[in-house]
């Protein structure tokens, strides 16, 4: 029982349940961080509070590159170029399945890296197409599970939010006591892509039948107006300014950087006129606010749960009773750290949390810096996959259920955690005994 009332655990199982009980997750931190944080005889005013306020400024740049991709997004859909793409999409596929889904595939990999604009493209690009789905009797669990897939691999992928991933990976651990650059995660997590593979092979054979639905429709009043797929002045622009900011990017490694480099193209070459560029922030803000405040909260977290002192001593607890199996000891801090993500469903906002707890442990059982960073990577990125609260999965549902026939649960979580989730998982804890 005595684990059970440690301050971090505690705080955790407290966090989890909030948020499956569907309470805002920053609310959810808040409130379980102070729990963590009494239980330790923290004094709340004078410690808890300065100490989580402290600790926003441990994810603050990644939260403002978030809020900047987001205005990016905005100013990208603005232009229309997204538009056009969604109109060729449908001209090129010709009832193929497979086409349609390499196609999204691909899109999804680079929404998360090259051009990143992380789900905003799927309500934009995915809701005209369904008519097409339809009559082709496509199951829709099947685009749920290759738009899933396709926005996992950035754990692997140095761009675009995997960069901000890799960063955040390598500032928490550095944070918690083990000093690791982001090389060493671009050298390990290539692995981790590799894992989500077989788990997208049998979503294609397990969902490729026939499934019957409606003919109710989508509103596609704003698809339908597009008389033309023939490009102008602004969607060059805004080809460039994606140009612009993935140069940029790999030039200076800040996302923050680059997404200001491709805005001001935007904004100085008139393809974001002058008039609507708060407009455009305004939208980027809200696409992206919940994900940044939720980075920014977690941070805080992360370090009152440290100020508790409850680590070292779970830490130790665990130890002891995982006897140095290493076998044991990688699926036990997997599974902490699936509840702990499948609770908060981001894979960014959860490493500050998932490192308070990692690091020591994994240093305390033997495990290498390389097989922490598969450890604590992979079970961030569960979350993502799998979770009700992920946007990996709140944005293919948002798609496919536009004419209310695709249910976030059964047709997109259930599904992803099961076929993605679980091949994870497993080749994560076989990973770590090799490193």
């Amino acid at each position: 029982m005595s684990v059970i009332f440690n301050p971090v655990v505690l705080s955790v199982i407290v966090l989890c349940v909030l948020c499956l009980c569907k309470l805002n997750v920053m609310f959810s931190l808040v409130i379980a961080c102070t729990v963590g944080g009494l239980t330790a005889g923290l004094d709340l005013m004078d410690t808890i509070v300065p100490t989580m306020l402290g600790g926003f400024s441990n994810n603050a740049e990644a939260a403002m590159a978030y809020i900047l991709l987001g205005t990016f997004a905005s100013c990208l859909a603005y232009t229309g170029v997204t538009d056009i793409l969604s109109k060729k999409i449908a001209q090129t596929v010709k009832g193929s399945k497979l086409t349609l889904v390499i196609i999204m595939i691909v899109i999804a990999i680079v929404s998360q890296t090259i051009i990143p604009i992380h789900t905003a493209f799927i309500p934009i690009l995915v809701p005209p197409l369904l008519g097409m789905m339809n009559g082709m009797k496509m199951d829709r669990r099947l685009m749920a599970g290759a738009l899933v897939f396709g926005m996992m691999p950035y754990v692997g992928i140095p761009v675009g939010y995997g960069l901000i991933f890799m960063n955040i990976v390598t500032d928490e651990m550095a944070a918690n006591g083990l000093n690791v650059a982001v090389s060493d995660v671009i050298a390990v997590n290539w692995m981790l892509v590799l894992c989500f593979i077989p788990g997208m092979v049998y979503i294609w054979f397990r969902y490729r039948k026939p499934r019957e639905y409606s003919s109710a429709q989508a509103d596609l009043t704003a698809f339908d107006e597009i008389k033309s797929t023939q490009m102008g002045k602004d969607h060059y622009i805004a080809l460039l300014a994606v140009l612009v900011t993935t140069v940029v990017e790999v030039i200076t490694q800040s996302l923050t950087v680059s997404a200001v480099a491709g805005l001001l193209v935007m904004f100085l070459s008139g393809a974001v006129k002058w008039g609507d560029i708060e407009t455009r922030f305004a939208d980027g803000i809200h696409m992206m606010d919940n994900i940044a405040f939720v980075m920014l909260v977690a941070g805080g977290f992360g370090q009152v749960m440290r100020a508790t002192g409850g680590v070292e001593s779970l830490v130790s607890s665990a130890a002891a009773a995982m006897s140095g199996n290493k076998l044991i000891s990688a699926a036990v801090v997997t599974l902490i750290g699936l509840i702990v993500t499948m609770g908060i469903g981001t894979s960014f906002g959860t490493v500050p949390i998932l490192a308070v707890l990692y690091v020591p442990l994994c240093t305390q059982l033997g495990f290498s810096p390389q097989a922490t960073i598969i450890l604590m990577s992979a079970a961030a990125a569960l979350g993502d996959a799998g979770s009700p609260a992920s946007d990996a999965t709140l944005g293919p549902t948002c798609g496919l259920n536009a004419d209310g026939q695709h249910d976030h649960i059964w047709d997109t979580c259930v599904p992803s955690f099961l076929t993605l989730n679980i091949p994870l998982m497993v080749g994560a804890v076989l990973i770590a005994q090799f490193l």
